[in-house]
């Protein structure tokens, strides 16, 4: 007779966690992350949401891939021994392609982008704002497909804190000092 055999489920919102508790979940088809030592667990994205980050993702890589290596989402970034985030899109410069990891980013990207949805635009505004910005990640962009805007925040000198250096609208092109490759406009990063 074959017995089920019984696996812990992670215990959610509950203080304490590690990365090391972390790398030690069952993989059972969901996404977490740490967040100050609590374990969250992340829903799925809408399908709207998936198609945006495929576009921006496609157009990144088309202009940015000699430059940059860009990684989708699921992917961990370890933030500290007590916090891990997964943004919806990454870009790390090659010359820095050493804080990739088999398991995780360890280090800042040079970029993270984090598309909006209803569940989460207050994490993506306020902390995972502050986690990338603390972690050092030198640019943070914020994909609002409803409004069809992308907000660019760059660290400020001395990290820690961003500037949010610009709100490009629709009509208007993507550009960075930081990441000059990139260069899209904003209605074609968000058509699906």
């Amino acid at each position: 007779m074959y017995e089920k055999k019984r696996v812990k489920k992670p215990v959610i919102n509950e203080p304490g966690w590690t990365v090391d508790d972390y790398y030690q979940l069952p993989e059972d088809g969901n996404q977490y992350e740490i967040v100050k030592g609590i374990l969250e667990l992340k829903p799925s994205p809408t399908t709207t949401h998936q198609r945006i980050s495929q576009r921006l993702e496609r157009i990144l890589i088309d202009s940015c891939e000699k430059e940059y290596i860009i990684i989708d989402s699921p992917i961990d970034v370890l933030i500290s021994e007590d916090e891990t985030r997964q943004p919806d899109i990454l870009m790390i410069h090659r010359s820095r392609e050493h804080i990739i990891e088999e398991h995780a980013v360890v280090g800042p990207p040079d970029l993270c982008v984090e598309i909006l949805s209803p569940n989460s635009a207050a994490r993506d505004r306020i902390m995972k704002k502050e986690s990338y910005a603390k972690f050092g990640v030198s640019e943070y962009w914020i994909a609002d497909y409803n409004n069809k805007t992308i907000e660019q925040y760059v660290l400020k000198p001395g990290g820690e804190e961003y500037d949010l250096r610009r709100v490009f609208e629709a009509d208007d092109t993507v550009t960075s000092e930081q990441i000059p490759c990139a260069s899209f406009v904003v209605k074609e990063g968000m058509r699906i």
